[in-house]
């Protein structure tokens, strides 16, 4: 039987980042540190997590359970199994692997006992060269555990001839291509690795003389952790039990292409990401939103949460009265009730409710982070609408979403993005609205700090969502008949 939580009926029609890892070498009960840490990075994974942790007197140990890690990795239970002084983490949701009841499996961390020792490793991103790489393992004698592309790393370094795990890791990750930051660990060793273009994220802290690593900084601040850097991208550190850490770069040096949509809705607003706040990146650009599309209207209301902060900057820059003119309830969860076709049609209302009071007989300005299918815009717009606004009018914190992303991110078909098959004004059409606008693709990258927008000749981030543009071939996708415009 399918798990619950993934048959979740209040479908908030939200781009879903895949994954968070977290990693950290020195301490003692290393894997209470982890569980930490994960719950702060629940957001980038609620489907399943896991954890692996090696102890002198037990050897290796690892736990993964589906769902949050809340309900999961709280209790000495389940800690106890993990113990030892260095552990590594992961949240997920799921890209290439199986989302069935046996998908336990692709749950990671994974872990691969190799010629020069053990060895665990969870990754965040995804792998776009991964059905060449699996098929050209399996020809050679490879088998696989689990249907996610992440295992292609280990195998890859099962066969390398290099002598230390670091190594091994080097020759494995030059063959991969995709995006990832992986955290991987070995019996006295915590490694953390940023691919080429530095796609997803990563960060390294420290907590006394313990090395962090975390795909935020929010997972920092949760176990009091001092935020020391990035890790940069084609960059590897390698921590030691002592304190050691040390830098290498095992990639040819590329020109860095972080995910914009990261500042957009990804990260959590309390991180730091690229030096700046990604509260404040919001607000500003919401502020840039309303230079671009203003509206006459009498209330600036954000679709909670994710819409807050750049709703803030919107009114702020606009004028116009900032209102919590919908509620969102903090206690609906996957598993409220079960998914009959009576709830579904309910759906948004049981996560959401309008503010009846603040909408009536208003010109209401609603700032959400993104228009993806449309669906939940289209039922907030009947919502606010049936509260008695006399107008709504759509002000979208980032550029039209019309290309799938392959990069780690859960993003429906081509032709499920309203954007790849609509224009801008048959999507206003479409919701219902009495106006649409999004936030321009220049627009967004002034927001974020550059000044000139986007270079066309050499763009600053990776935005192949919004653009086309992918800055890695998705070699495995371009086989299965994909059409990618070249940069």
């Amino acid at each position: 039987m399918t798990p619950t939580w993934r048959n979740d009926p209040f479908d908030d029609d939200k781009l879903r980042e895949e994954c968070g890892v977290f990693g950290i070498v020195g301490v003692q009960d290393a894997a209470s540190f982890v569980a930490l840490g994960l719950h702060a990075l629940q957001h980038r994974g609620q489907e399943a997590g896991g954890i692996v942790a090696h102890d002198e007197t037990h050897g290796w140990g690892s736990a993964r359970r589906f769902g949050y890690v809340r309900d999961n990795f709280t209790s000495r239970s389940v800690l106890d199994t993990v113990p030892g002084p260095v552990a590594i983490g992961h949240v997920r949701y799921s890209t290439a692997g199986s989302k069935g009841a046996t998908a336990i499996r692709d749950v990671q961390p994974f872990f691969g006992e190799l010629a020069h020792g053990g060895t665990a490793i969870a990754h965040n991103g995804n792998i776009t060269n991964a059905d060449a790489l699996r098929r050209e393992l399996i020809e050679r004698g490879s088998i696989f555990q689990s249907s996610s592309d992440s295992e292609c790393i280990i195998h890859l370094m099962a066969r390398s001839l290099q002598r230390s795990i670091p190594e091994k890791m080097k020759d494995a990750l030059r063959r991969v291509e995709g995006a990832f930051s992986v955290v991987a660990m070995t019996r006295t060793k915590l490694i953390g690795v940023r691919d080429p273009l530095g796609v997803r994220p990563l960060v390294l802290g420290r907590v006394g003389d313990a090395h962090v690593v975390a795909s935020e900084t929010c997972a920092l601040d949760i176990v009091g952790a001092e935020f020391l850097r990035e890790v940069e991208p084609g960059e590897m550190v390698v921590a030691t039990m002592d304190g050691t850490l040390t830098s290498h770069r095992p990639f040819e040096p590329q020109r860095r292409r972080s995910c914009i949509f990261e500042h957009v809705y990804f990260s959590r607003p309390d991180s730091i990401l690229e030096g700046r706040s990604v509260y404040e990146t919001r607000e500003a650009i919401g502020r840039e939103l309303a230079r671009e599309a203003p509206a006459e209207a009498d209330l600036v209301v954000p679709v909670p949460d994710s819409g807050t902060p750049a709703a803030i900057g919107f009114a702020a820059e606009s004028g116009v009265p900032y209102g919590m003119g919908i509620i969102r309830n903090q206690y609906v969860g996957r598993t409220f009730i079960e998914p009959t076709e009576q709830i579904r049609n309910m759906g948004v209302r049981l996560k959401l409710n309008v503010n009846r009071a603040l909408i009536a007989g208003k010109r209401v300005v609603l700032v959400d982070d993104s228009v993806v299918r449309g669906t939940t815009s289209r039922k907030i717009k009947e919502m606010v609408l049936d509260a008695g606004a006399k107008e709504v009018h759509f002000r979208i914190a980032s550029p039209p979403t019309a290309w799938p992303c392959f990069y780690g991110v859960d993003t429906p078909d081509r032709d499920k993005l309203l954007a790849a098959t609509m224009t801008a004004d048959d999507m206003r059409d479409h919701l219902g609205v009495d106006s649409l606008k999004f936030i321009s693709l220049d627009g967004l990258y002034r927001a974020v700090g550059e000044a000139k927008g986007r270079n066309e000749d050499a763009p600053q981030y990776c935005d192949a969502c919004f653009s086309g543009a992918y800055p890695v071939a998705p070699s495995d996708q371009i086989a299965r008949g994909f059409e990618v415009a070249a940069e």
